[in-house]
């Protein structure tokens, strides 16, 4: 027995000695300083230290055999710029390689993936490579196919591109093959739907952002283990292929924005593992399937910006667990009072928006407690806001703008009871009543966090309400198209947070007063950076300037542009010099007004703008040759006034079209074909500048086209182009 013992222990003895005494491959080590000798890392170089076994350097793994031969490279956000080169393809027993996350490009080498004939996991995201994949053909010595152990695969986030054929050989032999990653590349032809055929082990399959084209083929039926299938923004068309619908272990489908048509078939609700469904922007048109509601599992339905028809089908109530659903732009309609809210105890967002559902607004929705945001605009619902809603205690966007509805008073009375109210569009309703203006409506702790909000387009009368003072926090304030009179008051200048002011197309009247001009928000390019980046629990939607018909996207508070609009009012007096004071101001739009005087020097402050419209005024003078500094200005327009003089010449004046300066007789020069009697120009009148600041540039003017009258609800709607 001790006999035996002894024997054992210096058996394990000598073999830890054996291990002990194993170095790293000396070609592998070679072959890794190679690598670093085509790669860099500014910020944190690789420490490989020849003198030292290689199976220790950072990020290496060998295995346990006597020449300790390299089988995993780690190296992830290693900040790694450079190329990959052929001379990696020597490392044999290589079983993982992570380089993502760093800046590596160029091509990958040919023979890359037959030459690591062991790697079983390859993540080369978050990189610059280019080129065609090399998916050379790769056959054993009999002429066979090789059979690779490759279990992952991910390219996703580099700039690949070519087509994913099925006469690649490696792709033959990848059985093992469980998820296959190239999202966002510049891929082309048809989807590789016959990777199914060769890999029926995927769970995960994502060719979403690249540019895919045609008909998704057959085949993908095939991987029966399927959970995740991504192909989104892609321009994919034709109808989704049956044999989608066997794929019984689904989970995600995902294939947004591409040109799908036809109709969502009924067996779709064989799914039954669904949690996220997406199928927006697309073309898909018919009914919600009945049976949508045996999709119990479902989180996310996202199917808007489609056109389908027909009502919401009752049986969605079924899906407890929505967390999210977006039925926004399309042609459904019917009532939405049948539709059983209550169930829906997990729903945080709601978005219906632009279809044409009818009736009351639905109570029953406010028994969904864990809603943060409803978007109910662009239907045709009516009735009054019910005092339940202030059972959404998350509520933070709330948009039932263009639709129906009455009692403006008591909707502001019960909506400044949401306390976490961060959005509120109720645009184009209320029409015709009068904007209540007694001061004490909204109370010193209503709307405590209110920041947009958005009233326009809805004919009220009376004057801009004293109310508005108690809201501190907004940042966003849309009261045009509506009927106010009376003159700006100079309170509002006091708000100081407020970066977007927009009283367009409203019978406001008096001197422009300069208290409007000391808006804080407004006066450095910090307070708005300041702003709120979080994203918006839904997208605001703007009109850009005399275009009703397009609307912009803004998904943050931060991107909307910091903007006065006062078009088409009643205004008198001079343009204060204040207004120089607004460095942070990319938009300015004072036009249609009876202001008169000079243009003021100070406008050149506003290094920023880009945007200045003083058109249709009767403003006198010269064109100050100090706006020339104003090099982010893609527009100017300063048409039928009574201006005169030269127009200045150089700089951004050498891009403005003849149209802007039409209707002042005595302007001469620069882009106008009349010639200037006197040879001398003034000399610009230059002022303290930050010429070297970056901004955004961002392009919008929330402006409306030329819009007369308030004679109609239906006018109003045809022309209504603001924050909605």
């Amino acid at each position: 027995m001790l006999q035996l013992f002894i024997h054992c222990f210096l058996s394990f003895y000598f073999l830890f000695l054996t291990v002990s005494e194993a170095v790293c491959n000396p070609q592998d080590q070679e072959t890794l300083l190679w690598f670093s000798g085509n790669v860099s890392s500014p910020v944190s170089p690789l420490k490989w230290n020849p003198s030292v076994d290689c199976c220790s350097w950072e990020g290496i793994t060998c295995d346990d055999s006597l020449n300790s031969h390299i089988t995993n490279i780690s190296l992830p956000s290693r900040g790694l710029f450079g190329n990959l080169t052929s001379t990696i393809l020597s490392l044999h027993s290589l079983t993982h390689l992570d380089l993502s996350h760093n800046r590596l490009l160029g091509p990958l080498p040919p023979g890359f993936f037959s030459s690591l004939d062991q790697l079983r996991v390859l993540n080369l995201s978050y990189n610059s490579f280019s080129g065609e994949l090399p998916l050379e053909q790769s056959f054993g010595n009999n002429g066979s196919i090789m059979f690779f152990p490759t279990e992952t695969i991910d390219l996703s986030s580099n700039l690949l591109q070519g087509k994913i054929l099925s006469s690649s050989k490696f792709l033959q032999g990848v059985l093992n093959l469980t998820s296959f990653n190239v999202s966002n590349n510049s891929f082309i032809g048809p989807l590789p739907s016959f990777l199914c055929k060769s890999s029926p082990q995927l769970s995960d399959l994502d060719f979403s952002y690249n540019d895919f084209s045609g008909f998704i083929s057959q085949g993908l039926g095939r991987c029966l283990r399927l959970s995740i299938l991504r192909a989104g923004f892609n321009r994919l068309s034709g109808d989704i292929p049956s044999d989608i619908y066997i794929l019984s272990k689904l989970e995600q489908l995902f294939l947004p924005s591409n040109h799908l048509s036809g109709k969502i078939s009924d067996d779709i609700t064989r799914l039954k593992k669904l949690t996220s469904l997406e199928l927006y922007f697309n073309l898909l048109e018919g009914d919600i399937p009945r049976g949508i509601g045996n999709l119990s599992s479902l989180r996310s339905l996202q199917l808007h910006t489609n056109y389908l028809t027909g009502p919401v089908p009752l049986s969605l109530a079924n899906c407890t667990n929505l967390v999210s659903l977006n039925l926004r732009v399309n042609q459904l309609g019917g009532s939405l009072t049948e539709l059983d809210f209550s169930q829906f105890k997990s729903l945080s967002v709601i978005d219906i928006g632009n279809n044409s559902f009818t009736g009351d607004l639905p109570e029953k929705v406010y028994s969904c407690k864990s809603l943060t945001a409803i978007r109910f605009s662009g239907n045709k619902l009516t009735g009054q806001i019910s005092p339940q809603i202030l059972k959404l205690e998350s509520l933070s966007f709330l948009s039932l703008s263009d639709n129906k509805l009455t009692n403006i008073t008591d909707a502001l009375t019960i909506l400044q009871g949401c306390k976490k109210l961060s959005t509120l569009l109720v645009a184009l309703n209320f029409y015709n009543e009068t904007f209540p203006s007694n001061k004490d409506l909204i109370s010193p702790n209503g709307f405590p966090k209110l920041k947009i909000f958005g009233i326009g387009g809805c004919g009220l009368k009376g004057e801009i309400p004293a109310w508005l003072i108690n809201i501190k926090s907004l940042e966003v304030l849309d009261l045009s198209v509506n009927q106010l009179v009376g003159p700006i008051p100079g309170w509002l200048g006091t708000l100081p947070n407020l970066f977007y002011l927009e009283l367009s197309d409203n019978q406001l009247s008096g001197q422009l007063s300069n208290d409007i001009f000391q808006l804080k928000a407004l006066m450095s390019q910090k307070s708005h950076d300041e702003t709120d980046r979080n994203s918006l629990e839904l997208p605001v939607y703007v009109s850009p300037s005399s275009v009703t018909t397009y609307k912009q996207q803004y998904n943050h508070m931060s991107s909307l542009p910091p903007a006065i609009y006062i078009s088409r009012n009643n205004l008198t007096g001079s343009i204060p010099v204040e207004v120089g004071k607004l460095k942070a101001i990319q938009i300015l739009d004072l036009s249609f007004n009876s202001l008169s005087g000079v243009i003021p020097d100070e406008l050149s402050n506003l290094t920023r703008l880009e945007r200045l419209d003083l058109s249709n005024n009767n403003l006198t003078g010269r064109i100050p040759w100090s706006l020339r500094l104003l090099h982010f200005m893609s527009y100017f327009s300063v048409a039928y006034n009574n201006l005169e003089g030269p127009v200045p010449t150089g700089g951004q004046f050498d891009t403005f079209l003849k149209a802007y300066f039409e209707g002042n007789a005595l302007l001469c020069g620069g882009i106008l074909l009349n010639p200037c009697m006197s040879p001398t120009q003034p000399t610009a009148t230059v002022t303290t500048q930050d010429e070297d600041e970056l901004i955004r540039t961002i392009f919008l003017g929330l402006g409306f086209g030329y819009f007369f009258g308030l004679a109609s609800f239906i006018v109003v709607r045809a022309c209504y182009a603001g924050v909605i």
